[in-house]
């Protein structure tokens, strides 16, 4: 199980990455055995077709903690309990395993290997060769995404965290 401190000096572990509203922040040594499970709890838990997730080695919280549900008789997913961002699967006496995409540099660490393929959505296989908007489309849009305000945590620790809803 992860260690719970206030505030540790995240500069000295070589990972690092938290939840979208940044109430819920990590750092660990090493990312290992990064992978994407198919299985249907795994998608339900992250409302997506697959959970890209990886080993997060000596994990320790540097801002909050996350809360948990008991996803199973044998392990528990913790999330941000503010923002709801999946953030980790924890097998009971296992390793923490962390959601790829919450670590703050998530290209870094490409999945190299596939669980549960059985259960994996027949399109996925498919995704690769989807449309894309053209680019006059894209361009359409532009004013719009220029509109909007993000609230999500910068992908880097902060000295401060406020709430913004």
């Amino acid at each position: 199980m992860a260690e719970t401190k206030d505030r540790i000096d995240a500069k000295a572990r070589s990972v690092a990455g938290g939840c979208q509203c940044g109430a819920v922040r990590y750092a660990c040594e090493a990312v290992i055995h990064p992978s994407i499970c198919h299985c249907r709890m795994c998608q339900k838990a992250v409302g997506n077709a697959f959970t890209p997730m990886a080993t997060a080695e000596a994990l320790v919280w540097t801002r909050g903690a996350p809360k948990r549900f008991r996803s199973s008789n044998a392990a528990q997913r913790g999330f941000c309990a503010d923002c709801g961002t999946p953030m980790t699967y924890e097998a009971d006496g296992g390793a923490v395993e962390i959601m790829i995409c919450t670590l703050d540099e998530p290209d870094r660490f490409a999945p190299a290997l596939q669980l549960a393929r059985n259960s994996r959505v027949a399109w996925v296989d498919q995704l690769a060769s989807l449309p894309t908007r053209s680019e006059a489309e894209q361009a359409a849009r532009e004013p719009f995404y220029a509109s909007i305000l993000s609230y999500k945590h910068p992908d880097h620790d902060t000295t401060d965290w406020k709430h913004r809803s």
